[in-house]
């Protein structure tokens, strides 16, 4: 009797540890489409191909910043510029739209919960300009951007 219920009690956690696993596994599944998604409409055609303010100002937290080493301080670009910047690059008569086509690659996407980062790369011309950094937290509303750090390549 001993040994049924032993082996009952062990094929239960197995099952639930089977099951909990695999619905781990989904929700991050999960979640980072969704943080890929987000980021190809609000940064990469946001920000970059089709400079839409308004997709950045909805995938970016207003409290988000691009951090940058400036000697030993750190430089601070808020979303508002960056965004009001975008919008008149955006209607400058200059500005060629046939022109500004980017490139990614998501080099690696990390979920932890509610917590992300993302490393995507950017090309334009076939040539890489941009690795970026960027971390993102789940509110309520679901997954922003709060913050990038980015390396220029030469």
């Amino acid at each position: 009797m001993q040994k049924k219920l032993f082996l009952y009690a062990s094929v239960l956690f197995l099952g639930i540890s089977i099951f909990a696993f695999t619905s781990s596994e989904t929700t991050e599944g999960d979640a980072e489409t969704a943080i890929k998604e987000l980021i190809l409409q609000s940064y990469v055609h946001g920000a970059f191909n089709e400079l839409n303010p308004e997709a950045m100002r909805k995938g970016f937290h207003p409290d988000f910043a691009i951090f940058s080493a400036k000697g030993e301080d750190i430089a601070k670009y808020p979303i508002d510029t960056w965004a009001s910047g975008t919008e008149k690059r955006k209607n400058d008569p200059k500005f060629d739209a046939s022109k500004n086509k980017w490139t990614h690659n998501f080099a690696s996407v990390d979920v932890t919960g509610g917590s992300a980062a993302v490393k995507i790369e950017l090309s334009k011309d076939g040539k890489h300009v941009y690795t970026d950094y960027l971390s993102l937290l789940k509110f309520e509303s679901g997954w922003r951007i709060v913050a990038k750090v980015y390396h220029k390549h030469e």
